[in-house]
């Protein structure tokens, strides 16, 4: 089955760690989408109540992992031949670790989104400008 891991495409870590995953993450089923561009896919997820803004999402069938679970669940996954994927599979694949580092992780992206001039919620893009 596909496992689709959606991701913020303004966040330059968020981006890097999808691109890393898919190439060199050793799982052949892996999409990765960018949530940020896809207002669809983005509305749909916010209807499931998974909000890009507090994570990613990684998809397999009806089955959703949000944030920290999403992340924890993709690095157990993975059969990671680069070593920043190696390390980071180290570090979140234990779901109470992954919990505990998350905050982390959004605090970077947060960081990184501010750099750009964009807005942490991709939703608020519009207003943002207005």
């Amino acid at each position: 089955m596909t496992l689709t891991l959606v991701y913020d495409g303004g966040c330059p870590f968020c981006r890097h760690f999808a691109l890393r995953s898919e190439l060199e993450g050793g799982l052949p089923d892996l999409v990765i989408r960018d949530g940020r561009a896809d207002y669809t896919l983005r509305a749909a997820l916010n209807g499931r109540g998974l909000d890009l803004a507090r994570g990613a999402v990684l998809l397999e069938g009806e089955q959703a992992w949000h944030g920290a679970e999403a992340i924890a669940e993709l690095c157990g996954r993975l059969q990671a031949s680069d070593p920043l994927l190696a390390l980071l599979q180290q570090l979140f694949a234990a779901p109470p670790r992954a919990r505990r580092l998350y905050p982390l992780l959004l605090w970077a992206r947060r960081t990184a989104l501010q750099w750009k001039g964009l807005p942490e919620d991709p939703d608020q893009a519009g207003l943002r400008q207005a």
